[in-house]
């Protein structure tokens, strides 16, 4: 069994699913190590610095970001984790669309959503709603330190989180030169278009992926299977012991919190925002404003170390 990315929860308005988050691909492809041919001995890459010809230890290397040609601004690691979100463990549906309103050029990576221990109802709940109403959930997941876009829709007993592109990740079509102009223009005849529907009906059949083989990968899978009984070389890799790993949470009363997030029309809030409250009575804020009269006034000082840019000669700092 796999190991989960991380377990947290999924949610929705005032519902809160426990799931694990589990890769939905597996990478089949087939890697190569280079080696010398004289011995037969691993090539390994070193870390030199560019200009001395010197290895660098890892103690001594810094990320720096090229912002311009051969000019660099160097990150601390207390930068980088400022900048990485807060939630790492749930998944916060934001609003839900029109399954068909997503275009396939946002879809990245599939990860499957599997319910914690007793959190079943809450997963069948939310799966089987979606299926009825033809809606997906657009949220925000966070992937180890990076956070994502993503939607959540059913796929036949199982929820499927999809990681997507964000808009300024795609090229727009208008960037290409395309054949954008009344079919009549290119001579395209209605005779031509009927022959054609006709040879795609004729084509037509079901999805079954199961027929699809990556034949490439058999052929050259067999060559190496070859070349090892030729060789008489065989190779071991130990596997390790799946970890398992369960949410638990308690019984859950749905229809009171669906009642209540309806009448609210309350979402599950937007990291960093917050909705305003009622205003202040007349008489709460006199009070307050009499306990900071009387309280010493504090000040907050923030060190904000400068750094200059730094430039540099070699390669980019990964």
């Amino acid at each position: 069994m796999a190991r989960p990315i991380w377990t947290g929860t999924l949610s929705f308005g005032l519902l809160n699913v426990p799931i694990r988050l589990m890769t939905a691909e597996r990478k089949v492809d087939l890697h190569f190590r280079m080696l010398d041919q004289r011995n037969n001995q691993p090539v390994r890459y070193e870390r030199v610095n560019a200009e001395s010809g010197e290895e660098v230890p890892w103690k001594d290397i810094v990320k720096a970001y090229e912002y311009s040609k051969g000019n660099y601004v160097v990150l601390d690691e207390s930068d980088i984790r400022k900048a990485a979100p807060e939630t790492h463990e749930t998944v916060e549906i934001d609003t839900f669309i029109d399954a068909d309103a997503l275009t396939p050029a946002y879809y990245e990576k599939p990860y499957y959503l599997v319910p914690g221990k007793k959190a079943e109802k809450g997963y069948v709940l939310l799966r089987e709603t979606l299926k009825r109403t033809g809606k997906i959930g657009i949220a925000r997941v966070v992937i180890r330190t990076r956070e994502y876009l993503c939607a959540v829709m059913p796929q036949g007993e199982a929820l499927m989180l999809i990681l997507l592109r964000f808009p300024q990740e795609l090229v727009d079509a208008s960037e290409y030169a395309l054949p954008d102009k009344d079919m009549a223009e290119y001579r395209i005849s209605d005779r031509e278009l009927e022959m054609a529907g006709e040879l795609i009906e004729s084509m037509a059949g079901k999805w079954q992926p199961e027929h699809y083989r990556d034949e490439f990968r058999e052929r050259l899978t067999a060559v190496i299977e070859q070349r090892l009984k030729s060789k008489g070389i065989t190779t071991r890799l130990e596997e390790e012991e799946p970890a398992h790993a369960n949410a638990t949470t308690n019984v859950v009363d749905f229809m009171a919190l669906l009642k209540k997030s309806i009448e609210s029309k309350q979402r599950t809030p937007a990291r960093g925002g917050g909705e305003k409250g009622e205003e202040e009575k007349p008489a709460a804020k006199k009070a307050a404003a009499k306990k900071a009269k009387a309280e010493p006034k504090k000040t907050a000082t923030r060190k904000t170390p400068a750094k200059k840019a730094a430039t540099r000669k070699g390669r980019k700092a990964g």
